[in-house]
């Protein structure tokens, strides 16, 4: 069991978004189990604990192939571990955002 921080992203030049802590998450549940639970489209790693941050304030917009959650694997497996903190988001609303990555403010 892990506490795991979810950062719910609403919009992404508006940089509005929530943090939700969720305590005791099995992490050998499947994605596609907690996407259901969380209710958004898409999840990637945003930092892990004792791990880097990025310089975007709103995601982290390397590393996609790596930091994307895949929907078939476990938490675990994808390499969520206790006090990861996670970005979940609209895939096409983080496409746009990524082509020109702007803050309106």
């Amino acid at each position: 069991m892990a506490t795991v921080t979810i950062r719910l992203i609403r919009s992404f030049e508006h940089r509005n978004l929530k943090h939700v802590v969720y305590h005791d998450v099995d992490l050998t549940q499947s994605v596609a189990d907690f996407k259901e639970f969380v209710r958004k489209d898409t999840l990637k790693i945003s930092h892990k604990a004792y791990g880097y941050k990025s310089n975007d304030p709103v995601i982290n917009l390397e590393d996609d192939e790596k930091l994307i959650l895949k929907e078939e694997s476990s938490l675990k497996e994808n390499g969520v571990e206790n006090e990861t903190e996670i970005s979940f988001f609209k895939m096409e609303d983080y496409l746009e955002y990524k082509k020109n990555p702007h803050l309106a403010w």
